[in-house]
């Protein structure tokens, strides 16, 4: 599978997938224009790579969706703050709906992380929670609901990147605990749901009392002995883009794409520059015309795509303008019914003057779409009498410089980064977490959490401090606010 530039396949891009017989793309923001551009990019594709083409996205929800366009799912996190497998369902289906309507077949999701570290810089509001049983349970439903409207998904990162301090975007996380302590967390949800799911993605984690070696991804302990073996999967495996620095700055395209073909995947993820992704392709040629990598693997391996292609083909539908107006209603409502308060926080009075203190722009990090900028976050207050002050970065945030002049003063998080020690001296009369909700650790006041900023999370939000709503929610994380000192 390869990435590929632009909105449009260009000549020279055709040319590549079709000379090496690529049959896989993923895509990414900077592909995806209006819906028509993306639905003639995916017929280019078809065209190019043939009828048994896989085409991918990740349309997570919450943060982690490229098309932004579509009904905007609420995240992982904010179904498990509504816990109702119905609800997790038919978001799911609604998701998929989405995602087949511009010619993709195949989604990145659902995330069965156990996200029960706070200081996880990458996961947070992708997983469903803390509890590995419940995170199995929503996602399982998640995933059958996608699975129902004939897009194939891929749970991922196994066997799990929930208890990590490291984001491997930037560096190779560890994670050492013993193969019964996994089992009892992260492997559960994997174990509990990889009989149905069509794909899993590997994780790009050292687990070393598994494999003190490789990590996951190039590791034929974990996907060969341990999921190819003793779980016996026989669906698609794939593995999580090779471009990431834990993998390329240790291993590189070429070595990587052949190791983790030898361990057990069957697809390998060889994004970036054209002539990285060339590497790899003239490795993994080299590697089987040497018999370092068999070719009766590799021929089942393909035939696990085949499969996986010929019951998730890739062709756009019309998305009717009745069922879009249904999935815009029923996202929507998943927000709301996520939404949470914490340490009996409540919405200043309308007659109150506010102070909203919240960052000013929230740039995307490539992963995620970019936050809820200021303009938007002072949307929310329209009608009260505020005062909006906007800073650079609400992580060097000088409490100690603002004024004590009797507004009801509103901590608006809407970046994703944990605050430092020096939040413990924050005193707002509430605080606002909009996207990482183990910001709520930091602070030291009430707080209410959206597990999101799209825009459904945004309507619930502001119909609480209208009077107009309530907080149904319950966190599937352990978040207890800090207290006053």
């Amino acid at each position: 599978m390869v990435d590929i530039e632009g909105r449009q396949l260009s000549t020279a891009a055709a040319e590549f997938l079709r000379r090496y017989h690529i049959r896989a793309v993923c895509l990414f923001r900077k592909n995806l224009g209006t819906e028509s551009e993306v639905k003639q990019l995916t017929a280019q594709l078809r065209a190019v790579l043939g009828p048994q083409a896989l085409i991918a996205l990740d349309q997570e929800g919450g943060s982690v969706v490229r098309a932004t366009f579509l009904p905007q799912a609420p995240s992982a996190m904010a179904l498990g703050a509504a816990a109702d497998a119905a609800l997790a369902e038919q978001v799911g289906a609604a998701v998929a709906r989405g995602v087949r309507s511009l010619g993709c077949n195949w989604n990145f999701a659902p995330v069965l992380d156990v996200n029960n570290n706070p200081a996880n810089p990458v996961i947070g509001d992708r997983s469903f929670g803390a509890n590995p049983v419940e995170v199995a349970r929503l996602a399982g439903a998640w995933m059958r609901g996608a699975l129902s409207e004939r897009v194939a998904c891929c749970v991922k990162h196994f066997p799990g990147h929930g208890d990590t301090q490291v984001d491997s975007h930037l560096d190779l996380p560890v994670v050492d605990k013993s193969e019964a302590e996994l089992a009892a967390l992260e492997l559960l949800p994997f174990h509990a749901l990889c009989q149905e799911a069509p794909a899993v993605m590997t994780a790009h984690i050292v687990y070393p009392q598994l494999d003190a070696e490789y990590p996951a991804t190039l590791s034929q302990k974990i996907l060969g002995h341990l999921l190819r073996g003793a779980w016996r999967y026989d669906g698609v495996l794939i593995t999580d883009s090779l471009v990431m620095k834990a993998i390329y700055d240790r291993y590189g395209h070429q070595r990587a794409g052949v190791l983790a073909l030898q361990a057990g995947a069957d697809m390998v993820m060889a994004l970036g520059a054209q002539q990285e992704q060339l590497n790899a392709i003239e490795a993994i040629g080299a590697a089987l015309d040497r018999g370092t990598l068999s070719q009766q693997q590799v021929l089942r391996s393909n035939a696990r795509l085949d499969a996986l292609a010929a019951r998730f083909p890739s062709t756009s539908s019309d998305y009717a303008p009745v069922q879009l107006q249904h999935d815009e209603q029923l996202m929507r409502d998943a927000w709301a019914r996520g939404l949470t308060v914490l340490g009996a926080a409540i919405p200043p009075q309308r007659d109150q003057p506010v102070r909203v203190i919240t960052q000013r722009i929230v740039a995307s990090d490539g992963i995620a779409e970019a936050g809820l900028p200021g303009a938007r976050v002072a949307a929310l207050f329209e009608g009260f009498d505020v005062q909006v002050d906007e800073v650079d970065e609400l992580t060097a945030l000088d409490w100690a410089r603002v004024p004590h002049d009797g507004r009801f003063d509103v901590l608006v998080s809407n970046h994703r980064a944990r605050y430092g020690a020096q939040a413990r001296q924050f005193l707002p009369q509430l605080h606002m977490a909009l996207w990482n909700p183990f910001q709520v650790l930091d602070v030291p006041a009430p707080a209410v959490v959206t597990w999101g900023y799209a825009e459904g999370a945004m309507e619930a939000l502001r119909r609480w401090l209208l009077g107009r709503g309530d907080a149904p929610g319950r966190s599937p994380v352990q978040l207890v606010p800090l207290q006053r000192a």
